[in-house]
C-alpha cells in the first residue's frame, strides 16, 4: 500500500524559501512517478513538478528556475525546494505517486496515490 505524508509547510514572506517533504512508503522506490501538485482556493489543482522513472523532471512554467524536486531513496522521501517564493505560490501542496507507463514521462493521470497536503502561505 502506498502511503504519502507531507510536512514542512508554513508561512513565509515573498522572496523567501521553504522546503516541503513527503515521506513515502518503500513501494514508491520501484521507479514510481513522483510529483508535487498544488491547489489554491477557488482554483483547479495544478501540477508543479514531477520526477520520472529515469530521474528526469518536469516543472510548470510558473515555477521553473525557482523550485527543485528531488528524492532521497535511502530515506524514502520526496522534497520540493521552493525559492524566491511569490504570493501566487500560496496553496495547499500535495505529494502524489503512481506506477509509470513510460520510462521518461509521467502524465497527470499516472498519479494514483495522494497525500493529505501541506499548506504553504506566502505573504507580500
Amino acid at each position: 500500500q502506498v502511503q504519502l505524508v507531507e510536512s514542512g509547510g508554513g508561512s513565509v514572506q515573498a522572496g523567501g524559501s521553504l522546503r516541503i517533504s513527503c515521506a513515502a512508503s518503500k513501494y514508491t522506490n520501484n521507479g514510481y512517478c513522483m510529483g508535487w501538485f498544488r491547489q489554491a482556493p477557488g482554483k483547479e489543482r495544478e501540477s508543479v513538478a514531477r520526477m520520472f522513472r529515469d530521474g528526469g523532471t518536469y516543472y510548470a512554467d510558473s515555477v521553473k528556475g525557482r523550485f527543485t524536486i528531488s528524492k532521497d531513496n535511502a530515506k524514502n522521501t520526496l522534497y520540493l525546494q521552493m525559492n524566491s517564493l511569490k504570493p501566487e505560490d500560496t496553496a495547499m501542496y500535495y505529494c502524489a505517486a503512481g506506477p509509470p507507463r513510460f520510462l521518461n514521462w509521467c502524465a497527470v493521470s499516472d498519479f494514483e496515490h495522494w497525500g493529505q497536503g501541506t499548506q504553504v502561505t506566502v505573504s507580500s
